[in-house]
């Protein structure tokens, strides 16, 4: 073979290894966007199954918080991030489920600009009150609230989280009304319901059972399909007769729409091995989450059906657009 043959067949083998190496996925450390701040249950959270996320893809997973109205800013980051598969967000039900119908400006589609990789959890919220309430259960409430409309101030630990829509679904479901009082976080809020001057909340369960041991607060019922370990004795919405209150805050990893097929299936592949470790599932249990073994299609579908369940909710609530 002559040497200019040679040297032809070399370049045709470079040429074709090269897409090979050019998608040799993940070649480079994964950001992963959570669009709360530092030091919460959601940054924890991330942070634990980020070790084992990436241990599982064999390249580093950087956690970055980008806090700010209610996560949606994070989750308009990652809409307009290249689509490479090395941006991951955090999305949970306020930002993809309830975000459109919350905010008149919402500058992404969470069913348009993202594609889905993993659910992460749902985690039950309890239904907590001031120690010395006239009511001790779901039932109790109810039916005080209904003698005493509007009366009952429950918090809110912000507009449009998990324990927002949890209180507004509740309302809905049992067709009290409460006086809202909204708090610019979970800490403001149980203060002031250890103090007395808050009756009711939704939040979850880890935040609660301290306060709930000391006998500063009572736990009324819990919003999961199951009673909780930590909470054996608090009925289900359902065993109070309000199955339609059942609810989660849900939460999952989602990356920019359009990126590529084969990396979302590496990165869907690796989440799961992490999720599934005893070390995530030993961690989720302590504070009452569950895990949700879904993705793909599925995962689409349960998003799609979330939206529109809550869309309904927040209409039948009359709550305006910020």
């Amino acid at each position: 073979m002559s040497l200019k043959s040679k040297m032809v067949g070399l370049a045709i083998g470079l040429a074709l290894a090269t897409p090979a190496l050019a998608d040799d996925f993940p070649s480079k450390p994964i950001t992963w966007i959570v669009p709360y701040t530092a030091g919460g249950i959601t940054d924890t959270r991330s942070r634990l199954i980020a070790d084992e996320f990436a241990k599982a893809l064999g390249e580093t997973v950087v956690v970055e918080n980008k806090p700010g109205a209610g996560g949606t800013l994070g989750l308009e980051y990652v809409a307009r991030a290249d689509p490479d598969g090395y941006t991951i967000i955090y999305g949970t039900l306020g930002t993809l489920a309830a975000a459109p119908s919350l905010y008149k400006t919402l500058r992404y589609d969470p069913l348009a600009d993202f594609e889905s990789v993993h659910m992460m959890a749902s985690s039950p919220n309890t239904l907590i009150a001031w120690k010395d309430t006239p009511y001790n259960n779901v039932q109790e409430l109810v039916a005080y609230a209904r003698d005493h409309p509007g009366e009952v101030t429950v918090g809110l630990a912000g507009i449009g989280t998990g324990t927002h829509l949890a209180s507004e679904l509740f309302m809905n479901a049992t067709g009290i009304e409460m006086l809202q009082v909204p708090y610019k976080g979970s800490a403001p809020m149980l203060n002031d319901l250890i103090a007395g001057r808050l009756d009711v909340a939704f939040d979850y369960a880890v935040s609660t059972l301290g306060h709930q041991q000391s006998g500063a607060i009572k736990v009324l019922g819990v919003t999961g399909e199951d009673r909780l370990d930590l909470f054996p004795d608090a009925m289900t919405m359902a065993e109070s007769g309000f199955p339609e209150a059942t609810t989660g805050s849900w939460s999952g990893i989602f990356v920019p729409a359009g990126t590529p097929p084969d990396r979302v299936a590496i990165l869907t592949d690796a989440f799961d091995t992490a999720m599934k470790t005893d070390k995530v599932q030993d961690a989720m249990a302590k504070v009452q989450s569950i895990f949700m073994d879904m993705d793909g299609a599925e995962m689409d579908a349960y998003v799609a059906a979330e939206r529109d369940r809550w869309t309904r909710i927040i209409e039948a609530a009359g709550i305006e657009k910020r």
